[in-house]
C-alpha cells in the first residue's frame, strides 16, 4: 500500500513538472466575429494544488510548535510555583516544630 501511494505521488509530481511549460498565448474567435487573445503562464491545477499542501502543512506546523512552546512554559510556570508553594509549607512546618520544641 506505501509503495502504491508513493507511485502515485510521484507520478503526479512528475506529471506536474513536466506540464509546466512556457507561456502559451491562444487567440480565440467569437461567435460574432471578434478575437480574444489568452495568455496561459503560471502553474497547472496540480502544481498549484501540491504548493497550497505544501503551505498548508507549513501553517499547521508553525502553529503546532507555537501551542507546543507556549504550553511548556505555562507548564515550566506551573511547576515553579508548586515548588516555591512546597517549600514555603516547609519552611512553615519547620518553624513550627522548633517553636514546640523550645
Amino acid at each position: 500500500m506505501k509503495k502504491a501511494t508513493l507511485f502515485l505521488a510521484l507520478f503526479a509530481f512528475a506529471t506536474t513538472a513536466f506540464a509546466q511549460t512556457t507561456p502559451s498565448t491562444e487567440v480565440k474567435v467569437r461567435d460574432n466575429g471578434t478575437t480574444k487573445v489568452v495568455t496561459k503562464t503560471g502553474k497547472t491545477n496540480t502544481g498549484q494544488a501540491i504548493d497550497n499542501t505544501k503551505d498548508a502543512a507549513g501553517n499547521v506546523a508553525h502553529k503546532t510548535g507555537s501551542a507546543i512552546k507556549r504550553g511548556a512554559k505555562k507548564t515550566g510556570h506551573a511547576v515553579k510555583r508548586g515548588a516555591q508553594k512546597v517549600g514555603n509549607k516547609t519552611v512553615q512546618v519547620t518553624q513550627k516544630a522548633e517553636a514546640k520544641t523550645e
